[in-house]
């Protein structure tokens, strides 16, 4: 691998950002916690993003908002939504329009990591994004 994936996550729960950041970075990959979606908008290296992991649920901009407006602003970086609540409507919407996965919190660790893969490999499959 020529570079290590960047893999972003955006959760307003402290305590699982963190989480998942320190399980992301001791398997190798390059990873970044925000607190928001706006807060995520905002970073300068958002376009080098391989994959991103957000909640569903969170102040502002939900994770399924963040999803919709990165596409309409030609984002296509894979996505793997977290959620306490799951909802099979939302997790339709959020499939629907390309999501790789929708994980009910607490999620398995391996069953993340399998997502995060999926993510990578469809990263590696598309065209590049300008």
């Amino acid at each position: 691998m020529d570079e290590v994936p960047i893999i972003s996550i955006v959760d307003d729960d402290a305590s699982v950002r963190t989480a998942t950041a320190r399980l992301l970075r001791s398997l190798g990959f390059s990873a970044h916690a925000f607190a928001s979606a706006q807060e995520y908008l905002s970073w300068s290296r958002l376009r080098e993003t391989s994959c991103l992991i957000a909640d569903v649920e969170m102040p502002g901009m939900t994770g399924v908002e963040l999803q919709e407006y990165l596409i309409t602003n030609g984002h296509r970086t894979p996505m793997i939504f977290i959620t306490a609540f799951p909802e099979d409507r939302i997790r339709e919407r959020a499939m629907k329009a390309g999501a790789i996965a929708f994980l009910s919190k607490p999620f398995d660790e391996p069953q993340l990591l399998e997502c995060v893969e999926r993510a990578l490999q469809r990263n590696q499959d598309r065209p590049n994004n300008p």
